[in-house]
């Protein structure tokens, strides 16, 4: 009898492992499960591109016909209910019963939303699905004056995006600083002085206190210090919750995520997780992190597939992100925690320039606006554990590039 790995979540993580294990030679049953009724697509366009082209094509991963074709049984608009880890099997919603040798939490995350007044209203909205971006481009035609809260990549891309479809645009955060969990303060300030400029109105060190509305419907803010601010459209954007609930309900350790291991398996035998579910051990952070980014969703997703096809090897990915803003294109490699020098490589006046964050002798993350070539070339350093020193740095790329070449002997 052939194996059947289940996988839950049709995310970046579920979507490419069902395509990595047919890519690695996996010759079992391969189920995808999807709790949403859209073909998986990708989700950095939702709140770019999407928004501002009518048509709203191009975003699905694979076509419908790539999972038949490779024998992956794809179930849409299903969501899983219980789990009985000893006789592996599992339930759907409609009553479904489902058996599976493999099981892979791919489930993702979901906004975090704060509890406070007028939170119900009609306008207040998230984005993180196909369903919300569809919610929100049907309400543009309708809308003027758009709050946006919290300033990390999501905020500032749905700000950039609100401002060049011509609204009247808010965004608010609550720490000293946007980006403040993602980039150093040099590239922070320089996103906040070109957003200025774009006609991006920030309020910084101030947060949420209530949504005011007129019968049922939002029409304005009100921040910490008691300004009204107003608004018909609002968009969350503080973060977002690690989807848990089965796994907690079939007793997973967690830890702001479900815990797995070098190989990407939790607590239990054969039960696996990847992607923004997933909390694991970082080498450059020294303990438990749970990154939300389509580069760890997939990387983690083609590693899993490797080990299930009996390709053992210990996950340790250098993280990287990017985020198009305007017209800065921000590009990070690495994690900036404990970061205590910088060294700068181009000019922040002409937006092109990378900030190079080292811990002591250790180069432990670059951020980088509109410079791709350095982005690229750190990612390689970091992999290869090489640490440039200010001088190669101040030498240029074309010297970074010479400490990642392979010696020819």
């Amino acid at each position: 009898m052939k194996p059947k790995c289940v996988i839950i979540g049709a995310g970046h993580a579920g979507s490419q492992l069902a395509a990595s294990l047919r890519l690695e030679g996996y010759g079992g049953e391969i189920t995808l499960i999807s709790d949403e009724a859209d073909v998986p697509y990708h989700r950095p366009p939702l709140s770019k591109t999407y928004l501002k082209t009518p048509e709203h094509g191009g975003l699905v991963l694979r076509p419908e016909s790539f999972y038949q074709t490779n024998n992956i049984e794809l179930l849409l608009g299903k969501r899983v209910v219980d789990i009985n880890v000893e006789g592996k099997t599992l339930t759907l919603q409609d009553g479904t019963v489902l058996s599976w040798d493999k099981l892979i939490f791919a489930t993702g995350a979901r906004a975090r939303i704060p509890e406070i007044d007028g939170i119900e209203l009609d306008g207040v909205v998230t984005l993180r699905t196909m369903s919300d971006a569809r919610n929100i481009s049907d309400r543009l035609g309708a809308t003027e004056k758009v709050a946006i809260i919290g300033g990390g990549f999501i905020g500032m891309e749905i700000a950039h995006t609100f401002a060049s479809l011509g609204k009247e645009t808010l965004l608010v955060e609550a720490a000293p600083r946007v980006l403040a969990r993602s980039v150093g303060e040099a590239v922070s300030a320089h996103v906040e002085m070109r957003s200025l400029a774009s006609g991006i109105d920030l309020i910084k060190n101030s947060f949420l206190s209530s949504i005011q509305g007129v019968d049922g419907k939002v029409t304005g803010i009100v921040t910490s210090d008691g300004t009204v601010y107003p608004a018909d459209l609002v968009v969350i954007g503080v973060g977002a919750m690690p989807n848990i609930e089965l796994a907690e309900k079939i007793g997973l350790t967690l830890d702001n995520g479900i815990v797995v291991d070098s190989h990407l398996q939790t607590s239990a035998p054969d039960i696996f997780a990847i992607g923004d579910c997933a909390a694991f051990e970082h080498p450059l952070m020294g303990g438990l992190v749970r990154l939300e980014s389509v580069q760890n969703a997939t990387d983690q997703a083609k590693h899993l597939a490797r080990i299930l096809t009996n390709k053992l090897a210990d996950y340790h990915e250098i993280a990287w992100f990017w985020s198009d803003q305007g017209d800065m294109k921000l590009q990070a490699a690495g994690l900036i925690n404990g970061a205590d020098r910088q060294i700068l490589m181009g000019n922040p006046d002409e937006n092109a320039f990378s900030i190079y964050h080292f811990k002591g002798e250790k180069l432990v993350a670059v951020d980088s606006v509109n410079r791709p070539a350095d982005h690229m070339v750190a990612r390689k350093l970091m992999a290869a554990n090489i640490h440039p020193r200010a001088v190669d740095i101040q030498a240029g790329p074309a010297r970074l590039k010479e400490m990642v070449m392979p010696k020819r002997g």
